[in-house]
Parts: C-alpha cells; sequence; structure tokens
C-alpha cells in the first residue's frame, strides 16, 4: 500500500482497480489501485519506464488494461471520452495546417460550431489565432500549447497531459501552469505527467510518485515526492 499524507477530500470521481497491463511478457502497470478526486490537480512523477504514461492512456482509453476496471465518472473511459481530455507525447496536429485550421477541424469532430471557442483557446495557450504559419513550422514549444490548445478545446472535466512543458521556455510554461490552475480552480481535474516537478511546486494539490509499474507514494508535499526520488527536478 502507497503511503499516503492527508490530503483533502473531495468526492471520488476516477476509481483504478488492479490495473495490469502487459506487453508481451512485460508488465507495464503491475496491480495499480487508486481513488482519484475531482476538482484536483495530480502531478504525476517518476523515472522513465515507471509506468507513468502507460496509466495516462489507460485512463485516457487508448491502453486496454490486461487485467482489472478503470471507472470514471461511472463509466468506462471509453465511455467517459466526450469528458476527457488528452494530450500526448506526439502533437496529434496536422503539420501541413495553420493552427486555426487544425482546430476548426478538430472542433467540428466535436460539434463546435464558429470559431469563437478556436480563438479563446489557442490565445489561452499564448498563441495568434490570425497566424497564418503551418504548424509544421512552429517550433517544438508552439507545437506543445497548439497540442494543450487541442486537448482543452471541447471544455472537458479531466485533462490528462504527458510531459507538456517538454521544450517550452520558462515563461510560457508558467503561463501553462497558471491556466491549468485556473482550469483545476473552475472544478476540472488535471493529470500532468513531468519531469519539471518545481513548476507544479504550489500549484498541485497532489504529487503521485509512480515506480516499476506502481504507485508508491502519493503526497501534498514536493519534498517529501522528491524525497521518494532521486532526479525529481
Amino acid at each position: 500500500m502507497p503511503v499516503t499524507d492527508a490530503i483533502p477530500q473531495s468526492s471520488t470521481i476516477i476509481t483504478v482497480n488492479n490495473v495490469i497491463k502487459q506487453f508481451g511478457r512485460f508488465a507495464a502497470l503491475r496491480g495499480v489501485t487508486a481513488e482519484f478526486d475531482g476538482g484536483r490537480f495530480h502531478a504525476i512523477l517518476g523515472e522513465n519506464g515507471a509506468g507513468k504514461t502507460t496509466l495516462l492512456r489507460a485512463l485516457a482509453g487508448l491502453a486496454l488494461p490486461t487485467r482489472g476496471e478503470i471507472s470514471i465518472f461511472g463509466k468506462s473511459p471509453q465511455e467517459a471520452c466526450r469528458d476527457i481530455g488528452y494530450m500526448a507525447h506526439p502533437s496529434l496536429l496536422y503539420d501541413e495546417m495553420s493552427g486555426m485550421e487544425n482546430l476548426r477541424y478538430f472542433a467540428r469532430l466535436y460539434g463546435i460550431a464558429g470559431d469563437g471557442r478556436c480563438e479563446e483557446v489557442i490565445r489561452a495557450v499564448g498563441l495568434d489565432p490570425e497566424l497564418t504559419r503551418a504548424v509544421g513550422q512552429y517550433s517544438q514549444g508552439m507545437r506543445q500549447r497548439m497540442s494543450l490548445a487541442r486537448a482543452i478545446l471541447h471544455d472537458p472535466r479531466v485533462l490528462l497531459l504527458d510531459e507538456p512543458f517538454s521544450n517550452v521556455d520558462v515563461h510560457s510554461a508558467r503561463a501553462m501552469v497558471g491556466l491549468l490552475r485556473g482550469m483545476r480552480d473552475a472544478g476540472k481535474t488535471v493529470f500532468v505527467i513531468t519531469h519539471q516537478a518545481l513548476l507544479l511546486d504550489g500549484v498541485a494539490d497532489e504529487f503521485v510518485w509512480m515506480q516499476a509499474g506502481q504507485i508508491v507514494d502519493r503526497t501534498a508535499s514536493l519534498a517529501r515526492a522528491a524525497g521518494s526520488a532521486e532526479g525529481v527536478q
């Protein structure tokens, strides 16, 4: 059982019950059991290969557990997909389109009419909706911000972000953290995998430490989370 600091509780919206995910003989997740409350900011920490991305993909409904169950709002992740925003390592953007063209395309998939919401989210991540340059010509940091805009476009209740601050300058990363904090404050539930945990110090409600496919610690203190593992930055 993981050691857990006392963290103020609200209603549980996500339940992970003895989830195992195997790739051949390799177990990326080894009996993960956890409950997560809504309206909170969860930072997921751990070394490469700890199972962080696999857990996030399982929550997003993109990696079916080999064994065990996941419930989000009382439904499977696949059934709850409209309530989930997911940002992966790949941007999932179309390189030949501009940022606004990308968002218009995804907006149509979600049944979002007009450009208002697209312009709102592109400005929220610090980009210009008037920029006509193709996304394939964006810097990596700009692509990360555009990928975040895509993930929040449909106003999901649960946001799952895998290394959103990778290759983003410090000023822009802090602006992204502020945006995510505002979403949490508005009642959204945010999960962020990061190797830049200091960006979330004083922002995340809890730090979830993973190791060898298991959750080994959950704490409200970054100092304690850092003490659980060498190399947390």
